[in-house]
């Protein structure tokens, strides 16, 4: 192994992307989570926070002064001039944070970037290989109801803001199909991280 891979990883809500991520850090992959960073970069005492707080006033806030996520997701959810702003504050500080980590990363590695919304941020090109993870769309509904404890209408607008599938598809180097067994998805991986070149 000489040069790093990169590889950028996304799907649908519920999709099963996590499953996938878990099974190449198995492999000896680094994960690089744009969910987990975008909470970091807006925990109590950081520049983000404080941009929010600036953007949408205090009642995003917590009585401990953290970032209430429900709070700025009722006042997001429905205005998209509110949610750029919010992605304007967020998304260059996660990419950021995103970069530190993969110069971080050792030579010959493969670096993983979880990004759920890796296509619609336009982001496929800066990586050796997209994969993207599909489900049917019943079997996210009943995740999302079933596992997370959405209403079924809190879950479908969760589906309905995200690309569609085909949208993601076009965008994808690999498809690993997960309407079936975590055996079989974990098999998909497998063969996925074995057949990459490095």
């Amino acid at each position: 192994m000489s040069k790093s891979v990169s590889v950028g990883l996304t799907g649908g809500i519920a999709s099963g992307k996590s499953a996938v991520a878990d099974r190449l850090v198995e492999h000896g992959a680094i994960l690089i989570d744009a969910d987990l960073l975008s909470r970091q970069v807006v925990e109590p005492g950081t520049e983000g926070l404080a941009e929010i707080v600036e953007t949408f006033g205090r009642g995003v806030l917590t009585e401990e002064g953290a970032l209430d996520r429900a709070a700025l997701a009722q006042v997001v959810f429905n205005d998209e001039d509110a949610r750029m702003s919010l992605n304007a504050i967020i998304h260059p500080r996660v990419r950021h944070e995103a970069q530190l980590q993969r110069e971080a990363a050792p030579a010959g590695s493969v670096v993983v970037e979880d990004i759920p919304l890796l296509v619609e941020g336009g982001q496929q090109d800066r990586f050796d290989t997209v994969v993207v993870v599909t489900a049917p769309h019943a079997e996210r509904m009943r995740r999302l109801v079933e596992d997370r404890s959405m209403e079924p209408e809190e879950a479908e607008r969760r589906i309905e803001a995200q690309a569609t599938d085909a949208q993601r598809v076009a965008a994808a180097d690999v498809v690993l199909d997960n309407s079936g067994t975590l055996e079989e998805l974990h098999q998909q991986v497998d063969e996925f991280f074995a057949g990459l070149e490095r």
